[in-house]
């Protein structure tokens, strides 16, 4: 994982470039992946009633053939345009297909950034013409991906990429993966842009249902604010260059599915790190539960209660809050079973024994609770299953932020 001296998987090349459709001047605000041939792709959508003109158009290409180019544009959403929108969007598509010598339909389109404004097409011709011309000039892998990571980018902080190596058959197979997502973070699906490619070699079926589970164990156990977009995706392209025999089942495919599963994880913490305004990562694991979807309801419904995140923020162990929303989460729960504990800076404190104040510290739940890495972990006492939330605080950064987003 991290920014340095990362290979990019064969086949691949990745540029960005600013055009002027963010608001701030100079920002990189338009990416492009390209593939040398035809790439097996999978990709999961928002499931947000309201999709974006890049969404609607991209679902269909997805279906329609293989993927070898991705163009993404950040600063503005493309959402709640209209025919105008899907218009545009096919002439994004078009535009880098003549530039590379495609066909439309493998160009997948991807935009974030300000719902209900049209896309200003004259900055974004002339965005896909310089991005297609900086591909096409000589780099270094590095900087490459990081022009991409910044292209993508809207109220983030910081880039977010990950990347995972290991041998199939002797062949080395590499993964990376890109993201942004800041806001606007909340299942289901994955609420965010996400952008994985590997050389791998990889059956069709195999690749979907791969990238639909690690999506449903990483992008999907993720909230920072409850909201989700109109925009997002996770796109998995897999060139089938490093020369591996084509995984299609056994051993292969659960050696590519706990790699692919890693990039997700950490592009989902790296996410859940940088939440708009946050200052602290934080895990709700949920054990003791009668099953899987029980333990992620109730660790959802503790993990984006905002009096939850305030109380986390502002350092108080009020954890009064937090055995109320395991009470409103909707799961059948007994009170008196209930142990909630607080972890950090590797101490543990029991704050709430069988539903109840069992006398803790409140001095020492507060200096746990200043540690940047925080776990809560309940224990409902009434099974085996457990899952694990990642999302961060609330805090007064969240509000300026949002105060004035489209301003």
């Amino acid at each position: 994982m991290g920014q340095n001296k990362i290979n990019i998987p064969a086949g691949f090349k990745l540029a960005g470039i600013a055009c002027g459709i963010a608001k701030k001047k100079g920002k990189l605000d338009v990416g492009l992946i390209y593939a040398s041939a035809p790439c097996t792709a999978a990709a999961v959508f928002t499931t947000n009633t309201v999709k974006a003109a890049p969404v609607l158009v991209s679902v269909e290409h997805l279906g329609s053939g293989r993927i070898q180019a991705v163009i993404a544009n950040s600063g503005n959403a493309n959402a709640c345009t209209g025919q105008q929108g899907v218009k545009d969007t096919l002439e994004s598509a078009g535009q880098v297909a003549a530039g590379l010598g495609l066909e439309p339909h493998q160009v997948i389109v991807a935009s974030t950034g300000v719902i209900g404004v049209p896309l200003p097409m004259e900055k974004m011709r002339q965005g896909i013409k310089q991005v297609i011309s900086r591909i096409k000039r000589p780099t270094t892998n590095d900087e490459r991906l990081t022009e991409f990571s910044q292209a993508i980018m809207t109220t983030d902080t910081v880039p977010k990429i990950a990347s995972s190596a290991f041998k199939v058959n002797g062949k080395q197979i590499k993964i990376i993966g890109v993201a942004k997502g800041s806001g606007m973070i909340h299942p289901n699906m994955a609420t965010m842009l996400a952008f994985i490619i590997t050389d791998a070699a990889v059956a069709g079926n195999v690749l979907r249902s791969s990238l639909r589970e690690s999506v449903n164990r990483s992008f999907n156990m993720l909230t920072v604010d409850g909201d989700t977009s109109t925009n997002d995706m996770a796109l998995l392209l897999a060139s089938g260059q490093a020369g591996n025999k084509k995984i299609k089942g056994g051993t292969e495919e659960k050696l590519f599915r706990l790699h692919l599963d890693k990039i997700c994880l950490d592009l989902a913490k790296m996410m859940a790190r940088d939440g708009e305004g946050a200052t602290k990562f934080v895990e709700v694991a949920v054990s003791g539960a009668k099953t899987l979807a029980s333990a992620k309801q109730v660790a959802m419904s503790i993990a984006k209660s905002s009096l939850v995140k305030t109380a986390l923020f502002g350092n108080d162990p009020n954890w009064g809050r937090i055995i109320a929303a395991i009470g409103y989460s909707g799961e059948k729960i007994q009170p008196e079973k209930i142990n909630i504990s607080i972890a950090g800076g590797g101490q543990k404190i029991l704050m709430c024994k069988s539903g109840r104040d069992p006398g803790f510290s409140e001095t020492a739940a507060k200096k746990i609770l200043k540690h940047t890495d925080l776990k809560i972990l309940i224990d409902l006492g009434s099974g085996r299953a457990s899952a694990v939330v990642f999302t961060c605080d609330l805090t007064h950064g969240y509000i300026d932020i949002n105060a004035s987003y489209r301003t």
